[in-house]
């Protein structure tokens, strides 16, 4: 392809330049400038406008491979400039044109053209041809549903109609995704560039250290913990590996853990993140939107599987560490008082932040937007490690969030194509009854099913793009089923999540090898046994729905401690160690207690039951420590 000359430069500064704007965009939309000016903007023309500049950062700085580039070809600038200008004027005249939008004027075929291929071939080059193909099926029924036979029939669009409704209708591209994306999600992405920006990655990597480096396995735990912290506000599995692993996973391997588990445990604490408050990957605010209820509702849903997740993690690098004489990191950490007394100040927009959202009860992008405030205040006045927020930096956060922020919006301008063809052709309802009648009343087996399509689906994409497409896919199915509606949604979040660890397509796990250098395939299936408590906590808080903060104090605290000592357990018998290694009927037993103590059923039928096993997981680890420590003694003493 022949090359724009001089392009290059042009092409940064025009990046730069929109990026900013959306930044900008956003903060004057979340402060009601607009109103407050005097103007009647419609939160369409806005999403219009912010989907206009995240296409036009896509062609002017990606290639038809998705590759970032040097230089802009004469047919990527050509698609920049007509995805600009098409939807720059609908974002102008989006009121008249909704009006007019019965009569189906001319305009609105041309934009719903343009959008519909170029968020296609944005989505191609930037999600991969996953996503692209499974939108691109929908698209493909949309036209022939009248002609699908069974269950699946709907109704069929003609080319002209598809286009105009997927590419324009307020309930499909300009819809909750694409809100949620560009209004909420934009400006906790703003925040968390900040924060890194004055030296809050460092700061948790070191109170990281500073706690646990030197415990046993403190390389580890180094990286548990420290990717616990930057992936809950990060936002992206891969991201996370590729930012803390390149510290933590040389640490580890320094430290005697091999190379396949270093990767596997960066790539497993790293895809927690994902499930962990308050960001969830965006989840958490597409969530709440989707289920109507406030985000503060979420998170605290989110909190205790995330909780029992790391625990799970934690006690197996720590037993890992134990069994194999891993001793604690070569490194000489910082203490905790030294890495508070210089980071001390990081605390200010945390609170400020929590505080917003859980005890005002601001909107998630208020409290976002105060937060932020907070951080540059603080990040002018005081740095960390020789890291400070100064003029140029922030001009670069904002210049970073906007090129950040090109990827989700694609993504979830597609999900919209979905969510529309789904309401507009019946398929929605339509699935639901299909995978309802299959399988019958067994929750179970629906939950099976649910969870292997969930995780097929969800390979190679990203957190809003699974949660997306598997809340309009999969969802409908287990509330039908009579499964509560949060429950249902948590539960196809942790199964689209389980993809980044999961082979063929683990994008956290195979993004780890290439730092350890083992096999991506090897990598994984590591990943899948250290991560194993991510595939039974999802049925679990189904089963108990305490463990989503669903029920009285009492529920919730027996509910959580049955789960606990059942997941530490099975931890101990998958490892083969405590304090010493365990034979074999020791491990079989301690897992038969372990299993049979998880809350599988509904609380109040099943505690009985769950509560023996719990106390004989307890009785008999506290046996083989008492024996492990006599034998200690009776050795020390000869």
């Amino acid at each position: 392809m022949s090359e724009v000359p001089k392009s290059g430069s042009y092409r940064d500064w025009l990046v730069a330049f929109f990026a900013t704007l959306m930044c900008v965009a956003c903060i004057l939309w979340n402060i009601e400038a607009p109103t407050r000016l005097g103007f009647a903007i419609l939160k369409q023309q806005y999403m219009a406008f912010q989907l206009g500049l995240a296409l036009t950062i896509a062609y002017l700085r990606y290639n038809a491979r998705g590759e970032a580039k040097d230089h802009v070809g004469w047919l990527d600038a050509a698609f920049a400039l007509i995805a600009f200008a098409v939807l720059m004027y609908a974002a102008y005249d989006f009121s008249w044109l909704l009006k007019e939008q019965a009569y189906r004027p001319w305009q609105i075929t041309v934009i719903g053209a343009v959008v519909t291929i170029a968020v296609m071939e944005g989505v191609r080059r930037r999600a991969g041809w996953m996503l692209f193909g499974i939108v691109g099926a929908f698209l493909i029924y949309a036209l022939f549903a009248d002609k699908v036979p069974g269950d699946l029939i709907g109704k069929a669009l003609t080319p002209v109609r598809l286009v105009q409704y997927v590419g324009f209708d307020p309930s499909a591209v300009f819809s909750t995704p694409l809100a949620v994306g560009t209004i909420i999600v934009l400006l906790f992405v703003f925040f968390g560039q900040l924060l890194f920006a004055a030296g809050g990655g460092t700061f948790f990597t070191d109170l990281a250290m500073a706690a646990t480096g030197r415990t046993r396995g403190g390389s580890a735990k180094i990286s548990v913990v420290g990717s616990a912290l930057f992936g809950s506000i990060s936002g992206s599995a891969v991201s996370n590996v590729v930012t803390t692993g390149v510290v933590t996973i040389p640490l580890m391997k320094r430290g005697g853990y091999t190379g396949r588990d270093a990767g596997a445990i960066e790539a497993v604490a790293s895809t927690g993140g994902q499930l962990t408050p308050p960001i969830m990957g965006a989840a958490a605010f597409l969530m709440a939107e989707f289920l109507d209820i406030s985000y503060m509702t979420v998170a605290a849903a989110a909190l205790v599987p995330a909780i029992l997740y790391y625990i799970s993690v934690f006690i197996q690098v720590d037993l890992i560490a134990g069994r194999d004489n891993i001793s604690q990191s070569d490194d000489e950490p910082l203490s905790v008082k030294e890495v508070l007394r210089e980071g001390w100040h990081f605390a200010l927009p945390f609170g400020i932040l929590l505080g917003a959202l859980f005890w005002w009860r601001f909107d998630p992008e208020d409290s976002a937007l105060l937060a932020s405030i907070a951080i540059v205040l603080v990040g002018f006045l005081r740095g960390y490690r020789g890291e400070r927020l100064t003029l140029k930096t922030l001009g670069n956060v904002f210049t970073e969030t906007g090129t950040s922020m090109v990827d989700l919006i694609l993504v979830v301008a597609s999900a919209g194509f979905v969510i529309g063809i789904l309401n507009i052709t019946g398929l929605g309802f339509a699935l639901t009854l299909l995978l309802v009648n299959s399988i019958g009343a067994n929750v179970v087996l629906l939950l099976l099913v649910s969870a292997f399509i969930c995780t097929i689906l969800g390979m190679g994409m990203p957190t809003s793009g699974v949660y997306v497409l598997l809340a309009a896919l999969v969802a409908p199915s287990l509330v039908q089923a009579g499964i509560e509606p949060i429950a249902a949604h948590m539960f196809i979040l942790y199964f689209g999540m389980m993809s980044m660890i999961t082979p063929p397509v683990a994008l956290a796990a195979f993004a780890a090898a290439t730092i350890t250098k083992e096999g991506p395939l090897i990598t994984g299936l590591t990943a899948m046994r250290i991560g194993w408590a991510a595939y039974i906590i999802p049925f679990v808080f189904v089963a108990t729905p305490a463990l989503l903060m669903n029920g009285t104090w009492g529920d919730i605290i027996l509910a959580t401690v049955l789960a606990g000592i059942g997941i530490c357990a099975i931890c101990a018998a998958m490892v083969g160690f405590i304090r010493s290694k365990l034979t074999i009927p020791v491990r079989l037993l301690l897992g038969v207690f372990g299993a049979l103590a998880l809350p599988f059923g509904f609380f109040s039928e099943t505690h009985y039951f769950h509560i023996p096993a719990a106390v004989g997981a307890v009785i008999l680890t506290v046996v083989l420590l008492v024996f492990d420590r006599r034998k200690d003694r009776k050795a020390a003493a000869a």
